[in-house]
């Protein structure tokens, strides 16, 4: 008769060889025109370096610790040889945040004023916020929106 073996216990102390889960941490845009894409989002506030133009890759900080990276077409092109761009679109929108009603009403006057496509003008949304919005200069939505005053 044989008895069954004991499975042997280790001393050592247990590490995890599961990885941790991904951080979000950059949003991409690809811009047909760099210069028109960096001088729309510069209206919204985000910084980028100086000479920005002039590289084929750039970044912002946002807040939060997220980045909003922008590549020209042909960085793209220059490791993705077959892409193109996307005949469709508004599948997404990047929403900048205003510090009122009135702000909303503001941003989305100066950016269509310096000739930037005003998909949506300023309404009182259900939801409790004053939203607009507006397209870069590849089409992509941004929306402005800021909490209505409680009772409106």
């Amino acid at each position: 008769m044989t008895t069954p073996k004991t499975p042997k216990t280790s001393t050592a102390p247990k590490t995890s060889t599961t990885p941790s889960a991904p951080r979000f941490a950059v949003i991409g845009l690809v811009a047909s025109d760099l210069a028109a894409s960096l001088a729309f989002y510069r209206r919204l506030g985000l910084v980028f370096p100086e000479g920005a133009e002039e590289q084929p890759h750039v970044e912002a900080e946002l807040p939060g610790g997220l980045t909003l990276a922008l590549d020209t077409e042909e960085t793209v092109r220059s490791f993705h040889p077959g892409w193109r761009p996307p005949a469709g679109g508004g599948r997404v929108a990047l929403a900048f945040r205003c510090a009122s009603p009135a702000e909303v009403d503001a941003v989305y006057e100066d950016l269509v004023g310096a000739g930037y496509h005003g998909e949506l003008k300023p309404w009182d949304a259900f939801w409790g916020m004053r939203y607009a919005v507006v397209h870069d200069p590849d089409g992509n939505g941004v929306d402005l929106f800021a909490a209505l005053p409680e009772g409106e």
